[in-house]
């Protein structure tokens, strides 16, 4: 008898630490979930424009299927990657955060260059054949899971990033995994929400009883169009802030102080000169000035990316030099 009373005693000790684990686990994904803000705002961004031009029925499972996509993405390639690399070479881990850093202040300085000096759209790729719905369904589908990739790998490596090193392989690949679900599902959540949110603004319009029902459907179907562009606009700044702030923190990591320790003497200063907020005015100032900083270094890769590495992943891929031109 007293022999089931401490192995039952030892299995109350081995759950009160598995709780406490768990509890580490959601900890450290959440943490390391926040520092993904810039591509997780983007993700969400970008995936609505995959369900446009396609009937209102196939909104939501178009994005279920990008969301299981993402899932794969993350669970089934990416995680063993992480993994691996944290367990072998995490060295890599500070300079792949760079260049998932320089990407976001690529495309969000590409998007603010744009806005201000548009392009003429392609004109290959931009009449799809709508011959057969299911076809253009599913060649969408698998754009839209290659650019998640993308976008997946930076997450993954920033919450990689943010999971304490010395942890065990279980509760980093945990950790991994729960951030890497509980991002799918806000960011394909919030996706679906916003492409139906039109659709049911318009129901409102039409069946509502009231007078003030009908007029909130209006409102939703008038104020949808100015809510994708402030994402738009969010996400561009996410981007940029987000981005800038991984290559300052990745040199910084790696020697070159300047940078990095500029920005925070004024930030500091900045705190010190107010005499309330002053956590929110330092991280502001930081914020501000990394974003900064992220602008001009997109812009400075516009012209590297363009001369340089295009043409040469055209020349890997075997493109003809005047179909690359277009």
């Amino acid at each position: 008898m007293s022999g089931l009373l401490a192995l039952l005693d030892d299995v109350a000790g081995i759950a009160k630490v598995a709780a406490a684990n768990v509890d580490d686990v959601a900890s450290q994904a959440a943490k390391a979930s926040a520092k993904a803000a810039g591509a997780v705002i983007d993700d969400a961004a970008v995936t609505p424009k995959y369900v446009h031009g396609f009937s209102p029925a196939r909104e939501l499972p178009i994005v279920g299927k990008i969301a299981l996509g993402s899932i794969r993405n993350k669970l089934v390639i990416l995680l063993p990657l992480a993994l691996l690399l944290s367990a072998f070479a995490p060295w890599l881990i500070t300079p792949l955060l760079m260049l998932g850093g320089s990407y976001l202040c690529f495309e969000g300085a590409e998007k603010v260059y744009h806005l201000f000096r548009p392009h003429a759209p392609h004109a290959d790729g931009q009449r799809p054949d709508v011959g057969d719905p299911m076809h253009l369904e599913r060649q969408k589908i698998a754009g839209a899971v290659k650019t998640d990739f993308i976008l997946s790998a930076e997450i993954m490596t920033i919450i990689l990033s943010g999971i304490d090193p010395e942890s065990a392989i279980w509760f980093q690949a945990m950790a991994l995994a729960l951030a890497g679900i509980l991002i799918t599902v806000a960011v394909y959540g919030g996706v679906a929400l916003i492409v139906k949110a039109d659709d049911v603004g318009l129901w409102l319009s039409r069946v509502g009883r009231l007078s003030a029902t009908r007029a909130l459907g209006r409102g939703i179907v008038k104020f949808m169009p100015w809510f994708m562009k402030v994402l738009m606009a969010v996400g561009t700044a996410a981007m940029i802030w987000v981005g800038g702030s991984i290559v300052i923190h990745g040199l910084h990591t790696l020697g070159m102080h300047q940078p990095y320790e500029a920005i925070h003497h004024v930030a500091e200063a900045a705190a010190h000169a107010v005499a309330t907020a002053e956590a929110f005015v330092a991280w502001a100032v930081t914020a501000f000035f990394d974003g900064i900083f992220g602008l001009a270094f997109g812009l400075v890769l516009l012209p590297v990316v363009a001369r340089i590495i295009d043409p040469l992943i055209d020349a890997v891929r075997g493109k003809p030099a005047e179909e690359a031109g277009h």
